[in-house]
Protein backbone atom coordinates (compact mmCIF):
# COMPACT_ATOMS: atom_id res chain seq x y z
CA UNK A 1 0.00 0.00 0.00
CA UNK A 2 2.86 2.34 0.83
CA UNK A 3 4.47 1.57 -2.53
CA UNK A 4 1.21 2.41 -4.34
CA UNK A 5 1.07 5.71 -2.46
CA UNK A 6 4.63 6.49 -3.58
CA UNK A 7 3.63 5.58 -7.12
CA UNK A 8 0.76 8.06 -7.10
CA UNK A 9 3.04 10.78 -5.75
CA UNK A 10 5.61 10.43 -8.53
CA UNK A 11 6.05 13.29 -10.96
CA UNK A 12 5.65 10.94 -13.93
CA UNK A 13 2.23 9.76 -12.68
CA UNK A 14 1.07 13.30 -11.92
CA UNK A 15 2.23 14.46 -15.34
CA UNK A 16 0.47 11.55 -17.04
CA UNK A 17 -2.74 12.25 -15.13
CA UNK A 18 -2.52 15.93 -16.06
CA UNK A 19 -2.14 15.05 -19.73
CA UNK A 20 -4.99 12.57 -19.33
CA UNK A 21 -7.31 15.25 -17.93
CA UNK A 22 -6.45 17.59 -20.79
CA UNK A 23 -7.10 14.79 -23.26
CA UNK A 24 -10.43 14.03 -21.57
CA UNK A 25 -11.57 17.65 -21.86
CA UNK A 26 -10.64 17.70 -25.55
CA UNK A 27 -12.25 14.31 -26.18
CA UNK A 28 -15.53 15.30 -24.51
CA UNK A 29 -15.54 18.59 -26.40
CA UNK A 30 -14.98 16.79 -29.70
CA UNK A 31 -17.69 14.25 -28.82
CA UNK A 32 -20.21 17.02 -28.14
CA UNK A 33 -19.24 18.75 -31.36
CA UNK A 34 -19.53 15.57 -33.44
CA UNK A 35 -22.86 14.66 -31.84
CA UNK A 36 -24.25 18.14 -32.37
CA UNK A 37 -23.06 18.29 -35.98
CA UNK A 38 -24.42 14.80 -36.71
CA UNK A 39 -27.82 15.78 -35.32
CA UNK A 40 -27.85 18.98 -37.36
CA UNK A 41 -26.92 17.11 -40.55
CA UNK A 42 -29.57 14.44 -39.99
CA UNK A 43 -32.25 17.05 -39.25
CA UNK A 44 -31.26 19.02 -42.34
CA UNK A 45 -31.44 15.87 -44.47
CA UNK A 46 -34.91 15.06 -43.10
CA UNK A 47 -36.03 18.65 -43.73
CA UNK A 48 -34.79 18.50 -47.33
CA UNK A 49 -36.58 15.16 -47.90
CA UNK A 50 -39.84 16.53 -46.48
CA UNK A 51 -39.55 19.67 -48.59
CA UNK A 52 -39.01 17.65 -51.78
CA UNK A 53 -42.06 15.48 -51.01
CA UNK A 54 -44.17 18.59 -50.33
CA UNK A 55 -43.23 19.91 -53.76
CA UNK A 56 -44.29 16.65 -55.43
CA UNK A 57 -47.66 16.56 -53.60
CA UNK A 58 -48.27 20.22 -54.36
CA UNK A 59 -47.75 19.51 -58.08
CA UNK A 60 -50.34 16.70 -57.85
CA UNK A 61 -52.78 19.06 -56.12
CA UNK A 62 -52.31 21.70 -58.79
CA UNK A 63 -53.03 19.21 -61.57
CA UNK A 64 -55.85 17.18 -59.99
CA UNK A 65 -57.19 19.19 -57.10
CA UNK A 66 -57.85 18.08 -53.57
CA UNK A 67 -59.48 14.82 -54.69
CA UNK A 68 -56.28 13.57 -56.37
CA UNK A 69 -54.25 14.77 -53.37
CA UNK A 70 -56.47 12.88 -50.92
CA UNK A 71 -56.26 9.66 -52.97
CA UNK A 72 -52.48 9.96 -53.20
CA UNK A 73 -52.15 10.59 -49.45
CA UNK A 74 -54.38 7.60 -48.70
CA UNK A 75 -52.16 5.32 -50.83
CA UNK A 76 -48.95 6.59 -49.29
CA UNK A 77 -50.34 6.38 -45.76
CA UNK A 78 -50.85 2.65 -46.25
CA UNK A 79 -47.18 2.09 -47.08
CA UNK A 80 -44.87 1.09 -44.19
CA UNK A 81 -42.16 3.52 -43.23
CA UNK A 82 -41.53 6.61 -41.21
CA UNK A 83 -43.37 9.08 -43.45
CA UNK A 84 -46.26 11.03 -41.94
CA UNK A 85 -49.14 12.54 -43.92
CA UNK A 86 -52.23 14.55 -43.06
CA UNK A 87 -54.74 16.51 -45.14
CA UNK A 88 -57.43 18.57 -43.40
CA UNK A 89 -60.25 20.76 -44.53
CA UNK A 90 -60.53 24.45 -43.77
CA UNK A 91 -62.59 23.49 -40.71
CA UNK A 92 -59.85 21.15 -39.43
CA UNK A 93 -61.58 17.91 -40.42
CA UNK A 94 -59.17 15.10 -41.34
CA UNK A 95 -59.56 14.07 -44.99
CA UNK A 96 -56.65 11.61 -45.26
CA UNK A 97 -53.46 10.67 -43.48
CA UNK A 98 -51.86 8.40 -40.92
CA UNK A 99 -51.69 10.79 -37.95
CA UNK A 100 -54.61 10.44 -35.60
CA UNK A 101 -53.31 12.05 -32.40
CA UNK A 102 -50.77 14.81 -32.00
CA UNK A 103 -49.54 16.72 -28.93
CA UNK A 104 -49.34 20.10 -30.65
CA UNK A 105 -51.66 22.68 -32.11
CA UNK A 106 -49.04 23.64 -34.69
CA UNK A 107 -51.08 21.95 -37.40
CA UNK A 108 -53.12 25.11 -37.69
CA UNK A 109 -50.02 27.08 -38.70
CA UNK A 110 -47.88 26.91 -41.83
CA UNK A 111 -44.16 26.19 -41.43
CA UNK A 112 -41.61 23.56 -40.41
CA UNK A 113 -41.46 22.39 -36.82
CA UNK A 114 -41.23 19.37 -34.52
CA UNK A 115 -44.21 17.75 -32.89
CA UNK A 116 -44.99 14.71 -30.79
CA UNK A 117 -47.59 12.23 -31.91
CA UNK A 118 -48.74 8.93 -30.50
CA UNK A 119 -48.25 5.54 -32.10
CA UNK A 120 -49.75 2.29 -30.89
CA UNK A 121 -46.90 -0.08 -29.99
CA UNK A 122 -47.48 -3.38 -28.20
CA UNK A 123 -51.06 -2.34 -27.62
CA UNK A 124 -50.13 0.92 -25.91
CA UNK A 125 -49.89 4.47 -27.31
CA UNK A 126 -46.32 5.75 -27.22
CA UNK A 127 -45.16 9.30 -28.03
CA UNK A 128 -42.90 9.75 -31.06
CA UNK A 129 -41.01 12.82 -32.20
CA UNK A 130 -41.39 13.97 -35.77
CA UNK A 131 -40.24 16.79 -38.04
CA UNK A 132 -43.18 18.10 -40.12
CA UNK A 133 -43.90 20.82 -42.64
CA UNK A 134 -47.41 22.26 -43.07
CA UNK A 135 -48.63 24.34 -45.99
CA UNK A 136 -52.05 25.98 -46.53
CA UNK A 137 -53.61 25.13 -49.89
CA UNK A 138 -56.15 27.25 -51.79
CA UNK A 139 -59.60 26.80 -50.29
CA UNK A 140 -58.20 26.58 -46.75
CA UNK A 141 -57.04 22.98 -47.06
CA UNK A 142 -53.94 22.08 -45.05
CA UNK A 143 -51.29 19.57 -46.10
CA UNK A 144 -48.80 18.23 -43.57
CA UNK A 145 -45.88 15.95 -44.49
CA UNK A 146 -43.34 14.74 -41.94
CA UNK A 147 -40.78 12.14 -40.96
CA UNK A 148 -40.62 10.15 -37.78
CA UNK A 149 -37.32 10.96 -36.00
CA UNK A 150 -37.08 7.70 -34.07
CA UNK A 151 -34.32 6.36 -36.36
CA UNK A 152 -32.49 9.67 -36.14
CA UNK A 153 -32.76 9.61 -32.35
CA UNK A 154 -31.46 6.03 -32.25
CA UNK A 155 -28.52 6.93 -34.50
CA UNK A 156 -27.68 9.93 -32.33
CA UNK A 157 -27.93 7.75 -29.23
CA UNK A 158 -25.53 5.24 -30.82
CA UNK A 159 -23.06 8.07 -31.49
CA UNK A 160 -23.23 9.26 -27.88
CA UNK A 161 -22.94 5.78 -26.42
CA UNK A 162 -20.09 4.79 -28.72
CA UNK A 163 -18.24 8.03 -28.04
CA UNK A 164 -18.78 7.73 -24.30
CA UNK A 165 -17.61 4.14 -24.11
CA UNK A 166 -14.63 4.96 -26.34
CA UNK A 167 -13.60 7.77 -24.01
CA UNK A 168 -13.97 5.52 -20.97
CA UNK A 169 -11.93 2.80 -22.67
CA UNK A 170 -9.18 5.24 -23.64
CA UNK A 171 -9.22 6.70 -20.12
CA UNK A 172 -8.81 3.22 -18.65
CA UNK A 173 -5.91 2.49 -20.99
CA UNK A 174 -4.37 5.88 -20.21
CA UNK A 175 -4.60 5.29 -16.46
CA UNK A 176 -3.03 1.85 -16.87
CA UNK A 177 -0.33 3.35 -19.07
CA UNK A 178 0.29 6.11 -16.53
CA UNK A 179 0.71 3.55 -13.76
CA UNK A 180 3.04 1.48 -15.95
CA UNK A 181 5.20 4.47 -16.94
CA UNK A 182 5.28 5.83 -13.39
CA UNK A 183 6.27 2.40 -12.06
CA UNK A 184 9.11 2.09 -14.58
CA UNK A 185 10.35 5.57 -13.69
CA UNK A 186 10.06 4.80 -9.98
CA UNK A 187 12.09 1.59 -10.40
CA UNK A 188 14.88 3.52 -12.12
CA UNK A 189 14.73 6.30 -9.52
CA UNK A 190 14.92 3.68 -6.76
CA UNK A 191 18.01 2.19 -8.43
CA UNK A 192 19.60 5.64 -8.59
CA UNK A 193 18.69 6.29 -4.96
CA UNK A 194 20.22 2.98 -3.86
CA UNK A 195 23.42 3.74 -5.78
CA UNK A 196 23.68 7.22 -4.27
CA UNK A 197 23.24 5.75 -0.79
CA UNK A 198 26.16 3.41 -1.42
CA UNK A 199 28.22 6.37 -2.63
CA UNK A 200 27.23 8.38 0.45
CA UNK A 201 28.43 5.43 2.53
CA UNK A 202 31.88 5.81 0.96
CA UNK A 203 31.79 3.50 -2.06
CA UNK A 204 32.82 5.95 -4.79
CA UNK A 205 33.18 3.13 -7.32
CA UNK A 206 29.40 2.83 -7.64
CA UNK A 207 27.80 4.11 -10.84
CA UNK A 208 24.23 4.81 -11.89
CA UNK A 209 22.70 2.35 -14.35
CA UNK A 210 22.27 3.66 -17.90
CA UNK A 211 19.37 1.82 -19.55
CA UNK A 212 20.41 2.82 -23.06
CA UNK A 213 17.04 4.38 -23.93
CA UNK A 214 18.54 7.83 -24.42
CA UNK A 215 15.81 9.48 -22.34
CA UNK A 216 16.25 12.23 -19.76
CA UNK A 217 16.97 9.72 -16.98
CA UNK A 218 19.76 8.20 -19.08
CA UNK A 219 21.22 11.66 -19.69
CA UNK A 220 20.96 12.44 -15.98
CA UNK A 221 22.65 9.14 -15.09
CA UNK A 222 25.46 9.80 -17.57
CA UNK A 223 26.03 13.31 -16.19
CA UNK A 224 26.04 12.03 -12.60
CA UNK A 225 28.42 9.21 -13.54
CA UNK A 226 30.80 11.75 -15.07
CA UNK A 227 30.55 13.78 -11.88
CA UNK A 228 31.24 10.68 -9.79
CA UNK A 229 34.26 9.86 -11.96
CA UNK A 230 35.58 13.34 -11.30
CA UNK A 231 34.88 13.07 -7.57
CA UNK A 232 36.63 9.70 -7.42
CA UNK A 233 39.64 11.18 -9.21
CA UNK A 234 39.67 14.13 -6.83
CA UNK A 235 39.41 11.86 -3.80
CA UNK A 236 42.24 9.71 -5.12
CA UNK A 237 44.27 12.83 -5.83
CA UNK A 238 43.47 14.19 -2.38
CA UNK A 239 44.78 11.01 -0.79
CA UNK A 240 47.96 11.18 -2.86
CA UNK A 241 48.36 14.87 -2.07
CA UNK A 242 47.84 14.20 1.63
CA UNK A 243 50.46 11.45 1.60
CA UNK A 244 52.94 13.49 -0.42
CA UNK A 245 52.47 16.75 1.46
CA UNK A 246 52.91 14.92 4.74
CA UNK A 247 56.26 13.64 3.49
CA UNK A 248 57.34 16.95 1.92
CA UNK A 249 56.42 19.04 4.96
CA UNK A 250 57.74 16.62 7.53
CA UNK A 251 61.36 16.86 6.35
CA UNK A 252 61.72 20.69 6.38
CA UNK A 253 59.75 20.98 9.61
CA UNK A 254 61.99 18.38 11.24
CA UNK A 255 65.11 20.21 10.05
CA UNK A 256 63.61 23.48 11.27
CA UNK A 257 62.99 22.04 14.72
CA UNK A 258 66.42 20.40 14.87
CA UNK A 259 68.10 23.68 13.93
CA UNK A 260 66.18 25.50 16.66
CA UNK A 261 67.10 22.86 19.27
CA UNK A 262 70.73 22.95 18.16
CA UNK A 263 70.74 26.73 18.55
CA UNK A 264 69.36 26.41 22.09
CA UNK A 265 71.95 23.80 23.07
CA UNK A 266 74.95 25.42 21.37
CA UNK A 267 74.44 29.08 22.15
CA UNK A 268 78.13 29.62 23.07
CA UNK A 269 78.65 32.48 20.69
CA UNK A 270 76.77 34.94 18.53
CA UNK A 271 78.27 33.41 15.37
CA UNK A 272 76.91 29.96 16.20
CA UNK A 273 73.48 31.44 16.88
CA UNK A 274 73.62 33.34 13.60
CA UNK A 275 74.48 30.18 11.66
CA UNK A 276 71.66 28.26 13.35
CA UNK A 277 69.20 31.05 12.66
CA UNK A 278 70.31 31.14 9.01
CA UNK A 279 69.42 27.45 8.77
CA UNK A 280 66.04 28.13 10.38
CA UNK A 281 65.36 30.98 7.93
CA UNK A 282 66.33 28.81 4.95
CA UNK A 283 63.95 26.06 6.03
CA UNK A 284 61.19 28.61 6.72
CA UNK A 285 61.74 30.13 3.26
CA UNK A 286 61.37 26.69 1.73
CA UNK A 287 58.07 26.18 3.52
CA UNK A 288 56.85 29.63 2.48
CA UNK A 289 57.82 28.88 -1.11
CA UNK A 290 55.87 25.62 -0.95
CA UNK A 291 52.74 27.30 0.35
CA UNK A 292 53.07 30.16 -2.13
CA UNK A 293 53.13 27.61 -4.94
CA UNK A 294 49.98 25.99 -3.58
CA UNK A 295 48.25 29.37 -3.33
CA UNK A 296 49.29 30.31 -6.85
CA UNK A 297 47.92 27.01 -8.21
CA UNK A 298 44.64 27.59 -6.38
CA UNK A 299 44.38 31.14 -7.73
CA UNK A 300 45.19 30.04 -11.26
CA UNK A 301 42.70 27.15 -11.22
CA UNK A 302 39.99 29.43 -9.79
CA UNK A 303 40.64 32.03 -12.49
CA UNK A 304 41.29 34.74 -9.93
CA UNK A 305 44.87 35.47 -10.95
CA UNK A 306 44.08 36.71 -14.46
CA UNK A 307 41.61 39.43 -15.30
CA UNK A 308 41.66 40.37 -18.98
CA UNK A 309 45.41 40.11 -19.37
CA UNK A 310 47.78 42.37 -21.22
CA UNK A 311 49.49 42.13 -24.57
CA UNK A 312 52.85 40.43 -24.05
CA UNK A 313 55.79 39.43 -26.21
CA UNK A 314 56.39 35.79 -25.33
CA UNK A 315 59.81 35.86 -26.99
CA UNK A 316 60.93 38.67 -24.70
CA UNK A 317 59.65 36.78 -21.65
CA UNK A 318 61.59 33.69 -22.74
CA UNK A 319 64.82 35.69 -23.08
CA UNK A 320 64.32 37.43 -19.70
CA UNK A 321 63.64 34.23 -17.73
CA UNK A 322 66.44 32.31 -19.47
CA UNK A 323 68.87 35.11 -18.64
CA UNK A 324 68.03 34.73 -14.94
CA UNK A 325 68.70 30.97 -15.02
CA UNK A 326 71.87 31.03 -17.13
CA UNK A 327 74.20 31.23 -14.09
CA UNK A 328 72.43 28.31 -12.43
CA UNK A 329 72.69 26.27 -15.63
CA UNK A 330 76.38 27.05 -16.05
CA UNK A 331 77.00 26.02 -12.45
CA UNK A 332 75.41 22.65 -13.25
CA UNK A 333 77.56 22.31 -16.38
CA UNK A 334 74.70 22.95 -18.78
CA UNK A 335 74.20 25.29 -21.72
CA UNK A 336 70.92 27.24 -21.65
CA UNK A 337 69.92 29.14 -24.74
CA UNK A 338 66.76 30.50 -26.37
CA UNK A 339 65.71 29.51 -29.87
CA UNK A 340 63.36 32.41 -30.63
CA UNK A 341 63.94 35.59 -32.61
CA UNK A 342 60.55 36.62 -33.93
CA UNK A 343 58.16 38.63 -31.74
CA UNK A 344 55.11 36.58 -30.66
CA UNK A 345 52.31 38.54 -28.98
CA UNK A 346 49.79 36.94 -26.65
CA UNK A 347 47.23 38.03 -24.06
CA UNK A 348 48.09 37.01 -20.53
CA UNK A 349 49.79 37.65 -17.21
CA UNK A 350 53.53 38.37 -17.34
CA UNK A 351 53.99 37.24 -13.73
CA UNK A 352 52.26 33.89 -14.20
CA UNK A 353 53.83 33.09 -17.56
CA UNK A 354 57.27 33.95 -16.21
CA UNK A 355 56.61 31.75 -13.18
CA UNK A 356 55.51 28.83 -15.37
CA UNK A 357 58.58 29.12 -17.61
CA UNK A 358 60.85 29.45 -14.56
CA UNK A 359 59.42 26.22 -13.15
CA UNK A 360 60.00 24.39 -16.42
CA UNK A 361 63.61 25.62 -16.72
CA UNK A 362 64.29 24.83 -13.06
CA UNK A 363 63.03 21.27 -13.57
CA UNK A 364 65.12 20.90 -16.72
CA UNK A 365 68.28 22.01 -14.91
CA UNK A 366 67.54 19.82 -11.91
CA UNK A 367 66.95 16.62 -13.91
CA UNK A 368 69.47 17.16 -16.74
CA UNK A 369 72.36 16.26 -14.45
CA UNK A 370 73.37 12.70 -15.33
CA UNK A 371 71.58 12.71 -18.68
CA UNK A 372 72.92 12.01 -22.19
CA UNK A 373 75.64 14.65 -22.61
CA UNK A 374 77.44 13.23 -25.63
CA UNK A 375 79.41 15.52 -27.91
CA UNK A 376 76.81 15.22 -30.64
CA UNK A 377 73.86 16.08 -28.47
CA UNK A 378 75.58 18.37 -25.97
CA UNK A 379 74.56 19.07 -22.40
CA UNK A 380 72.08 21.79 -23.35
CA UNK A 381 68.64 23.08 -22.46
CA UNK A 382 66.74 24.80 -25.27
CA UNK A 383 63.92 27.27 -24.64
CA UNK A 384 61.91 27.65 -27.86
CA UNK A 385 59.12 29.96 -28.99
CA UNK A 386 57.31 28.95 -32.18
CA UNK A 387 54.21 30.35 -33.85
CA UNK A 388 51.79 27.94 -35.57
CA UNK A 389 48.55 28.50 -37.47
CA UNK A 390 46.42 28.25 -34.33
CA UNK A 391 48.74 28.76 -31.36
CA UNK A 392 52.05 29.94 -29.99
CA UNK A 393 54.22 27.20 -28.47
CA UNK A 394 56.64 27.85 -25.64
CA UNK A 395 58.85 24.80 -25.11
CA UNK A 396 61.66 23.69 -22.83
CA UNK A 397 63.76 20.72 -24.02
CA UNK A 398 66.50 18.99 -22.03
CA UNK A 399 68.79 15.96 -22.39
CA UNK A 400 68.00 14.41 -19.04
CA UNK A 401 66.56 10.95 -18.33
CA UNK A 402 63.11 12.03 -19.50
CA UNK A 403 59.79 10.64 -18.29
CA UNK A 404 58.27 7.33 -19.34
CA UNK A 405 55.13 7.71 -21.43
CA UNK A 406 53.01 5.88 -18.85
CA UNK A 407 54.00 8.41 -16.17
CA UNK A 408 53.52 11.62 -18.17
CA UNK A 409 49.89 12.09 -17.20
CA UNK A 410 50.43 11.34 -13.51
CA UNK A 411 53.45 13.62 -13.11
CA UNK A 412 51.25 16.65 -13.88
CA UNK A 413 49.32 16.12 -10.63
CA UNK A 414 50.24 17.98 -7.45
CA UNK A 415 53.04 16.61 -5.25
CA UNK A 416 53.73 13.72 -7.62
CA UNK A 417 57.46 13.03 -7.80
CA UNK A 418 58.72 10.02 -9.73
CA UNK A 419 61.86 9.98 -7.57
CA UNK A 420 60.67 7.80 -4.71
CA UNK A 421 63.74 8.55 -2.59
CA UNK A 422 63.04 12.31 -2.86
CA UNK A 423 66.72 13.16 -2.53
CA UNK A 424 66.51 16.03 -5.00
CA UNK A 425 65.08 19.30 -3.70
CA UNK A 426 61.56 20.17 -4.78
CA UNK A 427 57.93 19.82 -3.87
CA UNK A 428 56.39 18.24 -6.95
CA UNK A 429 54.38 21.39 -7.69
CA UNK A 430 56.35 22.87 -10.60
CA UNK A 431 54.53 21.09 -13.42
CA UNK A 432 51.19 21.34 -11.60
CA UNK A 433 51.55 25.11 -11.43
CA UNK A 434 52.50 25.27 -15.11
CA UNK A 435 49.41 23.22 -16.03
CA UNK A 436 47.17 25.52 -13.97
CA UNK A 437 48.66 28.62 -15.63
CA UNK A 438 48.21 27.07 -19.08
CA UNK A 439 44.54 26.37 -18.36
CA UNK A 440 44.08 29.91 -17.07
CA UNK A 441 45.35 31.20 -20.43
CA UNK A 442 43.09 28.75 -22.35
CA UNK A 443 46.17 26.77 -23.28
CA UNK A 444 47.57 23.28 -22.75
CA UNK A 445 50.74 21.70 -21.43
CA UNK A 446 52.03 18.47 -22.94
CA UNK A 447 55.08 16.29 -22.33
CA UNK A 448 56.99 14.86 -25.30
CA UNK A 449 59.99 12.61 -25.80
CA UNK A 450 63.13 14.61 -26.74
CA UNK A 451 65.09 11.43 -27.58
CA UNK A 452 66.77 11.55 -25.13
CA UNK A 453 65.34 13.80 -22.51
CA UNK A 454 62.04 15.58 -22.12
CA UNK A 455 60.38 18.34 -24.12
CA UNK A 456 57.64 20.29 -22.34
CA UNK A 457 55.33 22.20 -24.71
CA UNK A 458 53.29 25.10 -23.33
CA UNK A 459 50.68 25.91 -26.06
CA UNK A 460 48.82 29.23 -25.90
CA UNK A 461 46.14 30.58 -28.26
CA UNK A 462 47.13 33.32 -30.69
CA UNK A 463 46.19 36.87 -29.72
CA UNK A 464 43.56 37.33 -32.44
CA UNK A 465 41.70 34.28 -31.14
Amino acid sequence: MKRIGRLFRTTAFKLAIGILLIFTVFAVTILFYVGFRAQRLLDEQVSITVGEEIKGLLAQYNSGGVVRLVRLIERRSQQPGSSLYLVTSAAGETLAGNIMSVESDGLLEAGTYELFYRVIEDGEPRPHRALVETIILPGGFRLMVGRDLAETDRFRSVIWRTGGWSILFVLALAVAGSVFVARRVMIRIDQMTETTRLIMAGDFSGRLTVAGTGDELDRLAQSLNMMLERIQELMKGLKEVSDNIAHDLKTPLTRLRNSAEEALRSSNSVDELRVALDHVIDEADGLIKLFNALLMIARAEAGGALDKGETLDLTAIAHDVAELYEPLAEEAGLILHVNAERRCDIKGSRELLSQALANLIDNAIKYSVGGDHSVEKKNEIVVGVKETATSIELSVADRGPGIAEKDRGRVLDRFVRLETSRTRPGSGLGLSLAVAIARLHNGTLTLEDNAPGLRVVFSLPRREQ
